[in-house]
């Protein structure tokens, strides 16, 4: 990393990162302000929250392709000038209308954003050794993001405005914005293709029916028509996008990715640490607040150890991987952070701040370890897929997070209501829930430590196609 331009290069990718990952989770403490404020009912405070997801996973996969066709560089300030201008709109908004409309405006913005940014720097950091240090610098403002969401959501919402929840986004735009166009070069697919029409429609119609369904199933019934409507036509056009993609001469997404042991045994354990994690994360702010009473800011102030030693494990995980071996240090990672989880179900209802930092501490420096799983897959794969790859990681994890959010939220209802059947009282019947939800995705997370271990040791098994490969995850 000699190059100073190329350092400034990293700062201008970790900025536009830290800022899709904040607006992941910045609104969720900031929700009884804004829906106070606006007068907001059940529904319209939920599609605040959830336009935002359903546009962000529903168009990832065409940002990763038009970066790789037109440019990661153009694409990359395309999305983030889209993401700013929204975010501005977002603040200014007067009604649940506009609000929800420029919440899915920012969506789309960092659906062409984020697919971009480790494809730069996998273009800019040729240097194998120098890419992993700038994968694990990247993976650290990840996770300085989720901590500093619900922290700054709290405190914005509680001290200053809502409406600065997304106005702190376009000071940091316009800087972002000055610094790449200064330090990031153009890389793009050296081999002109056509763009795939078909493809990006029934990619988009099936992610964005399935997003939808996994957002709105709870609220409107698994069985509802609108739902098994959602999930048939999901499936429908998932069918429909693997036939057009094996019969066209440039596909959107090469089918032969899946075929490659490393890419799925890698992509299954993103999406089993997903699931697991962003579940968990969900329903432990509810315990925070609702069972230990504790304030918005106070809840965010919780999370902010593990995402620390989140950042620091991170960006110390080159160091570990190349002394250990990524697929060791990997998988104790993921082992790690699984037992972590399912070790808070070990707490109840008067569990202190002090008592939860061991296992929150221990999930933050798992997770960070984890980080070499991306930098592994990105030195074995063809350049010219790089965005497109990065975009079918990134919605992988969005929507397995989703399903996480999903799946252990019915467990958590299912035992919940087992419990007030049986005439315990609601606190006990919620935590009964909560527990079973953490020991269900604690052993997911593990799973994906199985995954990691295969995928990671087969990876360092075989030689990397170029010297210049990669894909980004």
């Amino acid at each position: 990393m000699n190059d100073r331009r190329n350092i400034w290069a990293l700062v201008a990718v970790a900025l536009a990162t830290f800022m899709t990952y904040l607006d992941n989770n910045i609104i969720n403490v900031a929700v009884p302000v804004i829906q106070d404020d606006l007068d907001l009912g059940t529904a319209g405070i939920e599609w605040v929250v959830s336009s935002y997801i359903l546009t962000f996973a529903g168009l990832m996969l065409i940002g990763g392709r038009l970066a790789d066709l037109l440019g990661r560089r153009r694409i990359f300030l395309i999305g983030l000038g889209v993401f700013t201008l929204a975010s501005f709109a977002a603040g200014l908004s007067g009604n649940v209308e506009s609000l929800i409309a420029s919440r899915a405006v920012q969506g789309a913005g960092a659906a062409l954003l984020t697919p971009t940014t480790l494809a730069i720097i996998s273009a800019t950091f040729t240097d194998k050794r120098e890419r992993n240090v700038a994968v694990g610098i990247w993976g650290a403002v990840g996770a300085l993001a989720l901590a500093a969401g619900p922290l700054l959501g709290g405190v914005l919402s509680e001290h200053v405005a809502w409406e600065w929840i997304f106005f702190i986004n376009v000071p940091l735009g316009l800087v972002t914005a000055a610094l790449a166009m200064w330090a990031i070069t153009e890389s793009r697919d050296p081999v002109q293709r056509r763009l795939d029409g078909w493809g990006l429609v029934a990619s988009t119609i099936s992610l964005s029916t399935l997003t939808f369904a996994l957002i709105e199933g709870t609220s409107r019934g698994w069985t509802s028509p609108e739902i098994l409507a959602s999930f048939a036509v999901a499936a429908v056009t998932a069918a429909w996008f693997v036939a057009v993609e094996l019969s066209v001469e440039d596909p959107m997404v090469d089918l032969g990715l899946f075929r490659d042991r490393v890419f799925s045994g890698a992509l299954l354990s993103l999406m089993l640490w997903a699931f697991g994690l962003f579940g968990i994360y969900f329903f432990t702010s509810l315990y925070l607040q609702g069972v230990l009473g504790f304030s918005p800011t106070k809840a965010g102030l919780t999370f902010v150890p593990m995402a620390l030693f989140m950042a620091v494990s991170a960006a110390g995980s080159e160091a570990v991987a190349h002394r250990f071996g990524a697929h060791r240090s990997v998988t104790f990672g993921m082992a790690l952070m699984g037992v972590a989880i399912a070790s808070v179900a070990l707490f109840g209802q008067d569990a202190s701040m002090l008592d939860l930092m061991p296992s929150f501490i221990a999930i933050g420096i798992g997770g960070g370890l984890t980080i070499p799983l991306t930098a592994t897959v990105l030195g074995i794969m063809p350049q010219d897929q790089a965005g497109v790859a990065s975009g079918v990681f990134n919605t992988s994890r969005e929507l397995a997070g989703l399903l996480g959010i999903t799946v252990i939220g019915v467990i958590l209802t299912s035992r919940e209501d087992s419990v007030l059947d049986g005439g315990g009282l609601p606190m006990d019947a919620f935590l009964s829930g909560y527990r079973l939800g953490l020991l269900v995705a604690g052993a997911l997370v593990f799973a994906g430590a199985v995954a990691a271990w295969a995928a990671l040791r087969k990876a360092e098994d075989e030689p990397v196609l170029t010297e210049d490969a990669v894909l980004v995850g």
